[in-house]
This record gives C-alpha cells, structure tokens and sequence, in this order.
C-alpha cells in the first residue's frame, strides 16, 4: 500500500521544483518585456537641448515658438530645451561639447542644421524631424551639417552598444559559472578569477572594437581599459551578490545590468529621448559611463571623459565592497572545526546544490 503510494508525493515534489525553477525565466520575460518597450517603443524629445543661431528679439520669439509647437504635441512635460546661441561657432562648440542635439541656423536662402551624430544617430535625426517643417514652411531645402561623424565602419555610430551587450554579457555569463562552480573556492579564490576573467573579457571587447569591426580607429587602448573597469565592476557585484542570492543571483544581475543598464547606456537613445526614468538612471548607470565614456574618448577629444571613469570606478567599488561583505559572512558561516564525514556531506551537499544552481543559471544566460 504504502508503495503504489509513494509515486503521488514524488511527482508533486518534482512538479513543486519544476514550477520554482519556471519563476525565473518567466520573470526574466516580464521584465524584459517592461524594460525593452518602456524604453524603446516610443522614443519621444524630453528636454531635449537644441539650439536656434542668432539674437535680438526676432530669435528668442521664433525659438519660443518652436518649443511651444513641440510642447503642444508632446504626451506630458516639456519636449524641448530650446536656447538661443549669438553664433554659429558657439553652437559647433555646444554639439562637441555634447550639451545640445542639434542647432538651427535661420538664413533667407539656405537654412542649416548643424548637428553632431557621434554623439547620438537617433538626436540628431530628431533635431532634423523638428527644422525640416521649419524650412519646408519658408519653401527652403534644409541643410544638414555633421560637424562630429562616427566612423565610416560604424556609420550609425551604435556599435558602442552592441560592443555593450558583448562586454556585459561576457561579465554577468561568467558570474554563474564562478557562483556555481567556483562555490567551494574561498571568496579570496574567486577574486582572483574575477580579475583575470575581467581581463580576458576587456580583450575581447577589445578585438571586437579595434581589428575585427574597426569601430575604433583610434584611441583602443582607452577602450579596453574602460571595457576592463566595466566588467570587473559587474563581475564584482556578481559574486558578492552569489553568497546571498544564490540561484536568484543571475535574475538580479539580469535586472541590474541588462533590462536597466542596456535601456539607459545611451546607446541607441539618448536621455533626452526618453521618460524621465531611464533618463535619470543614464546619469549614475554603469553601461551610460561606458558608452559615454568611450563616445567622449573617440569622437570629442575627451569632454566630459573623466566623469564617466568616475562612474565606472564607482561600479567597481561598490562591487569590492559588496565582496568584501560576502566573504565576511561567508567566514562566520562556516563552522571552526567539523569532523571528516560531516565535512564530506557537506561537500557533497554544496555541490548538488551548486550542480542545481549551475542549471538554472545556464538556463537564465
């Protein structure tokens, strides 16, 4: 009786552990979902900086009435910043100075946008969309001036981002094999493998960017340095993260650096083209820091680089710390002396738990 009646708990045990292990990448879906759309759907100006050339009171009436058209169609807030600038010259500063997405530059026969799409390809065809009417209502063509191309080989200037995804994914991917894997190594152990694993990853990054894409023509060893920064940050937070979170570590490091890091890096749109949340969030995110940073190192001779290290550096401590707090407790968990045999089943029992982990986070990845 007893033994046809085993089966019944057994398959709910399974079922129960079936179903626990589905929460991840069911939530992993919702969030994606939530993030991707709520950040990329519907790019509209928020604050967006642009900038009308002239003075006198003809200019600022005509830059007021462009940001109250633009305001009267956006969904809420203001679409646009728009100030006045005395020259042409001081506007080509402002968009090398990555302070404004576009400049407008009224003239009776040939109006000019002047615009810079290193800084943002999805910016200034923004800018553009908002002066072609303008120019279309005065029955003039509008000229369009990029005073700071991306490469030819990155012609839309967004193989920063996808070198982003590459970067991160090769970081927060190996936080599930050290977390797993590396469970039974002291958390002095895993720091090792975390610098060399950081180091590897920056060297691909690095590959990928300079000889095998060309996005970088010039400046690499910048980028790999900041490429290294990033990942040892994320791999950092990761295992210090593991002690804790254990087989939810992977669904933290997904929210953490991909559904908020890959929809605030600045990558595809700016903060100026998006809600004022993942506009905040580009201010202080780690994968904003590496794209800037780098955009700032190639294309702008360095304006507003040293921010954005600070950023990454700031990344990185955090993770030291949150490390340095994981091996603490990780110290006073574990017992003074246990004798061999209780020791071995503990061994034992760490590693099906750690094979358990290891599964479901080569699933999530």
């Amino acid at each position: 009786m007893s033994a046809t009646a085993e089966p019944a708990p057994r398959l709910r045990d399974t079922l129960r552990h079936v179903l626990l292990h589905l929460v991840t990448p069911l939530l992993m879906c919702l969030g994606m979902g939530l993030a991707y759309m709520g950040a990329f759907v519907t790019p509209e100006p928020n604050d967006m900086p642009i900038a009308v050339v002239g003075s006198g009171p003809q200019t600022k009436a005509f830059a007021q009435t462009i940001k109250d058209a633009a305001d009267k169609t956006a969904e809420a807030g203001d679409a646009l910043d728009v100030r006045t600038l005395a020259d042409r010259d001081q506007a080509v500063d402002a968009l090398k100075s990555l302070d404004i997405a576009g400049a407008y530059v009224p003239d009776a026969k040939s109006p000019e946008l002047i615009v810079a799409t290193a800084g943002s390809d999805m910016s200034a065809t923004a800018a553009q969309k908002i002066f072609t009417p303008v120019a279309a209502r005065q029955g003039l063509p509008l000229k369009v001036t990029d005073v700071a191309p991306p490469v030819e080989d990155d012609p839309t200037g967004q193989g920063l981002f996808f070198l982003l995804v590459a970067v991160s994914i090769g970081s927060y991917a190996s936080v599930a094999v050290l977390g797993a894997a590396g469970a039974g190594l002291r958390m002095r152990a895993r720091a090792g493998l975390v610098v060399g694993v950081s180091f590897a990853v920056s060297l691909i990054g690095a590959a990928l960017a300079g000889p095998i894409f060309h996005l970088v023509h010039q400046g690499l060893w910048g980028v790999w340095a900041m490429a290294w920064l990033y990942a040892a940050g994320i791999l950092f937070i990761g295992i210090g993260l593991h002690t804790f979170l254990k087989r939810w570590t992977t669904l933290a490091m997904m929210v953490l650096f991909v559904m908020l890091n890959f929809t605030t890096s600045g990558g595809l749109f700016r903060p100026e083209l998006q809600n004022g949340f993942f506009g905040s969030l580009h201010a202080f995110w780690n994968g904003a820091g590496f794209v800037e940073g780098i955009r700032s190192h190639l294309y702008f001779g360095g304006h507003g680089l040293a921010p954005h290290v600070w950023t990454l550096a700031g990344w990185l401590v955090l993770g030291l710390l949150i490390v340095a707090v994981a091996a603490l407790w990780e110290r006073r968990q574990r017992p003074a002396a246990t004798p061999a045999p209780a020791r071995h089943a503990a061994a034992r029992g760490q590693e099906r738990e750690a094979q358990e982990e290891e599964m479901e986070e080569s699933v999530a990845v």
